[in-house]
C-alpha cells in the first residue's frame, strides 16, 4: 500500500518540543512503515522518517519566522495534491484546507480532525462530508453536523517513556502557557495544597505569562521552560501527579496519556475528552474546580501507579493507533 501522510509545516515532524499534530503524524507514518506500507511523509525538510520525505521548505514557519505561513501551507498542500495519483491513500493531519482539493483528485483522503480551531471552519468539513472519511480523536470532540468513520485515540510511542514506580515530591504542569490550559489554576492548586510545582511548556500567551504567571514564580513554583524528549520523560515520570486544569473542551491531551504511561496519576478538570482519557479514581481524578483538585491531591496515594501505566499502554499506544488506522485504510480502499 502506498500511503501519503500529510503533516503540518509549523514545526519539524516529529517536533523538537511542541507540535502535537506533527507528533501524531510522525507516529502514524513510522507505524505504517513498520506494517510494510510504502510511506511518503510530506513535512518540513528537517523532518525525520524511515519512509520517504517530501518537503517544500527546509524548516517550519514557527522555527524560521522569515517565512510566510500561508504561502508555505499553500505550497506544501499543493505539492502533495499534484502527486496524489502516486498514492493509494492520503492521510491528512493538516486540518480542513487539504479537503478543498479532494474533489479534484481520485485518491481517497482520510482526515484526522485534531480539533476545531473555531466553529467557523465546520462548513468546509460539511461540504466534503460524503467523501471526507473523517476520524475524531475522541468521542467528545465530534460535531453533530459531520459524518465520522471512527474515533481513533492518539497513540504514543511507548519506547519514548519509562515507568516510574517511585515519584518525587513535586506536582507538574506540562503544556502550553495559555489561559485555556490553566497554568494559573495549577499554581493556585499547588499553593493551596502546599506542594512544589514545576511548570514546563512553551509560552504561547506572553501577556498571560507576564501578568498571571511570572509574578507568582518562587522557590516552590518554578518555570523550567519547554522540555525536550529526554527531559519530558523524566519530568512526567517523577511527578507525584500531573495537574491539567483546562478551561476548554480539549479534544485529547497528549501529556495526560504520556503521564499515565509513566505511571503518574492525572488530576484534570472534567471537560472535553478527559473522561475518556482518565479512569476516575483509578488512573487519576476528574474534578470540578481548584478546591476539588486540592482534595484529590490528598487521595493520590490511593492510586496504584502500575494501573496508570497499564491503562495508557492498552488504550493510547502508537501500535494500537496505527492498527486502527490500517483497518480504516483497508475499509476505505475496499469501497
Amino acid at each position: 500500500m502506498k500511503v501519503a501522510v500529510l503533516a503540518p509545516v509549523a514545526w519539524r515532524t516529529p517536533p523538537r518540543h511542541y507540535g502535537p499534530w506533527e507528533q501524531i503524524a510522525s507516529n502514524i507514518a513510522e507505524g505504517m512503515v513498520k506494517l510494510g506500507a510504502e510511506v511518503t511523509l510530506f513535512a518540513t525538510g528537517d523532518s525525520i522518517t524511515k519512509g520517504t520525505l517530501d518537503a517544500i521548505c527546509a524548516a517550519g514557519y514557527e522555527e524560521d519566522r522569515t517565512q510566510d505561513a500561508k504561502v508555505l501551507e499553500c505550497l506544501h498542500i499543493s505539492n502533495l495534491m499534484e502527486k496524489a495519483d502516486q498514492f493509494d491513500i492520503i492521510h491528512n493531519n493538516f486540518d480542513f484546507l487539504p479537503l478543498t482539493y479532494s474533489g479534484l483528485i481520485k485518491t481517497p483522503v482520510i482526515t484526522t480532525i485534531h480539533g476545531f480551531s473555531s466553529p467557523k471552519i465546520i462548513p468546509v468539513y460539511k461540504k466534503y462530508n460524503s467523501r471526507g472519511h473523517y476520524v475524531s480523536i475522541s468521542n467528545a470532540d465530534r460535531s453533530p453536523e459531520l459524518d465520522y468513520l471512527a474515533t481513533v485515540y492518539n497513540g504514543i510511542d511507548t519506547r519514548d517513556f519509562n515507568f516510574y514506580e517511585q515519584p518525587d515530591d513535586y506536582l507538574l504542569y506540562f503544556g502550553r502557557i495559555h489561559p485555556d490550559k490553566g497554568t494559573s489554576e495549577a499554581i493556585e492548586i499547588a499553593k493551596k495544597s502546599k506542594w512544589k510545582l514545576l511548570i514546563a511548556g512553551i509560552v504561547q500567551d506572553a501577556k498571560y505569562f507576564k501578568e498571571k504567571i511570572e509574578p507568582q514564580l518562587s522557590a516552590g513554583i518554578e518555570y523550567i521552560g519547554h522540555a525536550g524528549p529526554e527531559k519530558r520523560r523524566e519530568l512526567l515520570g517523577k511527578a507525584y501527579a500531573l495537574l491539567h486544569p483546562i478551561s476548554f473542551n480539549e479534544p485529547f491531551g497528549l501529556s495526560v496519556a504520556e503521564a499515565m504511561l509513566c505511571g503518574t496519576p492525572v488530576i484534570a478538570f472534567n471537560r472535553g475528552s478527559m473522561p475518556e482519557l482518565i479512569k476516575d479514581r483509578q488512573t487519576g481524578f476528574l474534578v470540578d474546580g481548584v478546591d476539588e483538585a486540592v482534595e484529590a491531591i490528598a487521595a493520590v496515594g490511593e492510586i496504584n501507579r502500575i494501573d496508570c501505566y497499564n491503562w495508557a499502554n492498552a488504550q493510547f499506544s502508537s501500535e494500537k493507533m496505527v492498527s486502527d488506522y490500517w483497518a480504516l485504510y483497508k475499509r476505505i480502499l475496499a469501497k
